[in-house]
């Protein structure tokens, strides 16, 4: 139900609530205050729980498609040159989440983690056309048995002050599965050959381990990033 990320800020944050609403209940006597300071506890804590949820999705473990990680926007398409491991051109699909959006990022394939890598680095807001390179980050490569290497990069926001990655070289990995999560607010890059098929739109709104990102094909195509 909820996230293993979130259990320490959940158990926090509901042991303040709880304070905060006894206590002022006996030591607030402004009745408008007193509900005040009640319902923005609730609501704080509510907002926490809402972040850390994690939806339990099955998906079908197809080798010819490539999942969405994470839920959110599609916020760019295009070709763009990657240089931290391919050093070639690739296809950018990147997905924005807002705080409202479900935070766990999953693995978009199966395969096997080639390179796994953490980056430190700034806070742009991640929509920021440099925080691909510029914010604290990972980066992770998985081989597959059809599009070959994939690689998708977990990037932090102007909110986000932590990056989990459970990906470690050498582990197989399966489609849909959790591969790590990004606390308060982010963006997720997949990096993907040049001749696979875009199955999404700019600001289309997706969902991990459900929504096809790209598909296999054997030949180029022509494709329309509109």
């Amino acid at each position: 139900m909820f996230h293993k990320e979130g259990q320490t800020i959940i158990l926090t944050t509901f042991f303040i609530v709880v304070a905060v609403v006894l206590l002022s209940g006996f030591y607030v006597t402004n009745e408008w205050l007193r509900w005040g300071l009640q319902i923005v506890a609730v609501a704080i804590l509510i907002l926490i729980l809402q972040f850390f949820r994690n939806p339990k999705r099955s998906a079908n473990n197809l080798f010819d498609e490539i999942l969405a990680p994470v839920d959110g926007k599609v916020v760019v398409i295009e070709e763009v040159l990657e240089t931290e491991y391919f050093n070639d051109k690739r296809l950018q699909v990147s997905i924005f989440m807002s705080p409202f959006n479900v935070h766990v990022t999953r693995y978009p394939i199966s395969g096997t983690i080639k390179y796994s890598k953490y980056h430190p680095g700034k806070y742009l807001v991640a929509w920021h056309p440099k925080s691909s390179t510029d914010n604290e980050r990972t980066t992770v490569v998985i081989n597959t048995p059809k599009f070959g290497k994939i690689l998708y990069r977990q990037i932090a926001g102007a909110m986000a002050r932590r990056i989990v990655n459970y990906a470690e070289e050498g582990e197989s990995v399966h489609q849909g599965e959790d591969s790590g999560f990004i606390k308060f607010g982010s963006r997720v890059d997949l990096l993907l050959p040049l001749d696979c098929g875009i199955a999404v739109k700019l600001n289309q709104k997706v969902i991990g381990a459900k929504t096809c990102i790209a598909t296999y094909v054997d030949k180029h195509e022509e494709r329309d990033f509109t």
